[in-house]
This record gives structure tokens, sequence and C-alpha cells, in this order.
């Protein structure tokens, strides 16, 4: 699966979440088979080559509606901070719906 999230950084062990309208960068996480196998980085969330399934915001008022149009999936990481920290809670199902 891919999903991307926007970041402050393109240093993978350093890089935190960020709101939408102030990423730096966004990540593209590939995770297959329970893991975490490539992170790319892009200046836009459509910039990858592979259209992501699913995108990570750090808070349920984030402007979604491009991603959703796109029919995305739009989960939530409200604690989660770091790559790590989002794939961990991906992988256990510990993001959030958005709340609308």
């Amino acid at each position: 699966m891919l999903v991307v999230v926007p970041m402050d950084s393109t240093d993978v062990q350093e890089a935190k979440i960020t709101p939408v309208l102030e990423a730096k960068t966004w990540a593209e996480l590939r995770i297959e088979e329970g893991e975490l196998v490539e992170v790319l980085h892009a200046d836009s969330y459509d910039a990858f080559e592979a259209w992501p399934e699913a995108v990570v915001v750090c808070s349920d008022g984030e402007p979604v509606m491009d991603f959703i149009n796109m029919s995305m999936i739009v989960l939530v990481a409200h604690t989660q901070k770091s790559i790590d920290e989002i794939v961990e809670a991906f992988l256990f199902r510990e993001l959030h719906d958005l709340a609308y």
C-alpha cells in the first residue's frame, strides 16, 4: 500500500508530520506485507509515479477534500509524529478515521 504523509523534512529519522498547508515535503511510504519497504520524497502529494491509496494527516481540521475527491483513504495521526510511529500505528490500525 502506498501512503503519503506531509512532513517537515526529508530526513527520514528526524522528520515529523506537519499540517498539509505547511508541508515542506511529502513522504510516500510503501508498506508491503507488514513492513515499511521504501520511503520516497516529493514536493507535492501528486508528484509520485504511483497513485497513493491513503493519506495521513495530523488533525481532523486539515483541508482534505482534494484527497477525498481522489478516493484516497484519509487517516489521522493525533499522537504519532515520526515516520516510524505512523507506520507502526498504520500496521496496528491505531490511526483514526477522519471526524467530519
